[in-house]
């Protein structure tokens, strides 16, 4: 019976399969290296992209951060417009309660009595002068106490100093009747009101 020897065909299929295993390696390698260059783009543009538009959000809050500015600016200068426009209508509507109040200053001193000083602060008024007696400093209470435009009255101080030949020196209190009237109030309000809602923010 014939000898056949196999070796070297199974050393042949051996070393094919060796290559096969070699080559189907490096292309699973080739594939994954395919793969991950792949995968790195991709990644790569939409990290890109992220920063792009983490970019315009960035500008987009600088313009809004600068319009936030400048509407806080227009708001404090409409502020202080309104502010100064109603200082002007308090002043504009003390005008006349001014010559009231030095009208009837004059009408309710009584004979016999000077005025050396008046200070006003706010609707308070503090009044010096001179009395020939303390029934004239009375009188001009009363009459304070009956003005249209006084009200209050309250004595401080009376008294009679020796180099004073005139009388007593005296010091006084009252308060300033504000005379404005409602439809002047309202006026000036409706005036506000109309201001704010035309400067308002846009």
């Amino acid at each position: 019976m014939p000898r056949i020897n196999l070796l070297p065909w199974r050393e042949a299929q051996r070393n094919e399969r060796k290559l096969a295993f070699l080559v189907s390696l490096g292309g699973a390698a080739v594939a994954a290296l395919i793969t991950t260059f792949g995968a790195y783009l991709f990644f790569g543009s939409l990290i890109d992209s992220q920063e792009t538009r983490n970019a315009s959000l960035k500008d987009a809050i600088g313009q809004l951060d600068r319009q936030i500015e400048k509407i806080n600016s227009l708001e404090e200068q409409k502020n202080k417009f309104v502010s100064r426009m109603q200082v002007i209508e308090k002043l504009q509507r003390a005008r006349p309660e001014i010559v009231h109040l030095f009208d009837e200053l004059t009408r309710t001193i009584p004979d016999g009595t000077y005025l050396t000083g008046i200070k006003q602060t706010g609707p308070r008024l503090k009044i010096d002068g001179v009395a020939q007696s303390s029934t004239r400093v009375s009188a001009f209470m009363r009459n304070i106490d009956s003005s249209q435009f006084l009200r209050k009255p309250e004595l401080d101080i009376v008294e009679t100093k020796p180099n004073q030949p005139l009388g007593s020196s005296f010091t006084l209190y009252a308060d300033q009747v504000v005379t404005a009237s409602d439809d002047d109030e309202k006026a000036a309000k409706k005036g506000r009101m109309r201001f704010g809602s035309a400067g308002g923010s846009p």
